[in-house]
Parts: C-alpha cells; structure tokens; sequence
C-alpha cells in the first residue's frame, strides 16, 4: 500500500490541523481530501505555505485562547440563575438543557456562548445549583453555576 505526503488545508478530525504535513494512503488523499479541498499535495514550495499556515493558527489559536480565558473569569464567580416550573419535591415539569443555560448566560451577562460548547450529560431535571462545564478553547475549560429555582 502506497502512500503520499498531503498539506491539510483546514482541520480534519482525526487527522490533524490546518497546515499539518500527514502521509495518508494515495487513495484517501485522491478521492477524499483533494476533491473536497482539505488537503494539496506536499511539494517543496507548498511546504513553505503550509509553514504560513501554521503561524497564522498558532496566532489564532493564542487569541482565541485569550478570549475564552477571560470570559471564563466573567463566568466563573457569577451563578446562573433559571426559573422553571416545578412540582412536589422540587422535580421540574420538563428539563433544563444547554441551551436553556446558554439563553440564561446570553440574558444575565450578554455573554454568547454556542451551545455544543456546554458539556451537559444528561438535562437537568431538579431544582437546585448545578455546575456545567464550559468547554471554549482546547485549553479552557471551566465551570458555570446554574442555580435552577421554582418560578
């Protein structure tokens, strides 16, 4: 089985970042990554190029860094508060899901955060203060109190 050396030209999961160098089968390069234009062929001069490529998500990457971290000390200290419905023994009628906390966050601190940024197992289902991790950055992950009360 042969194989060929490809400059990925945005991430693909599993097998790497924007600008990595990676062998993949010859088959793979040519009927997956080239047609859909996430990979050229490794030449001398493309070499260079993906080096660029490189720079400009190291340099994305430490902003993008930055911006999570600070919101994470925006978020951290201040409780979320959710007011549901709720029954005997503090059960809500229905759930509290993520993004049910990410409008709550919108609504309390005008932060905007994309709900499949939120790592919630299960929904919420009772009242009472909960943590909800918070996953921004590859490096940032922090948590968020959410106080979910009887309305």
């Amino acid at each position: 089985m042969s194989s060929v050396k490809v400059i990925l030209r945005s991430d693909v999961a599993g097998l790497g970042k924007r600008g990595d160098v990676v062998e993949v089968s010859k088959g793979y390069a040519r009927n997956f990554l080239e047609p859909r234009s996430l990979a050229l062929p490794a030449t001398a001069g493309s070499e260079q190029q993906a080096e660029s490529m490189r720079r400009v998500r190291s340099i994305r990457d430490a902003k993008d860094r930055e911006a999570a971290e600070e919101v994470a000390t925006r978020l951290v200290p201040t409780p979320i508060t959710i007011e549901v419905r709720a029954g005997e023994g503090g059960r809500l009628f229905g759930s509290v899901t993520a993004a049910d906390v990410v409008d709550a966050v919108q609504a309390q601190t005008g932060i905007e955060i994309d709900r499949k940024l939120l790592v919630l197992d299960e929904p919420i289902k009772e009242i009472g203060s909960h943590m909800v991790v918070a996953r921004l950055h590859a490096d940032v992950e922090f948590p968020i109190t959410v106080e979910v009360v009887a309305s």
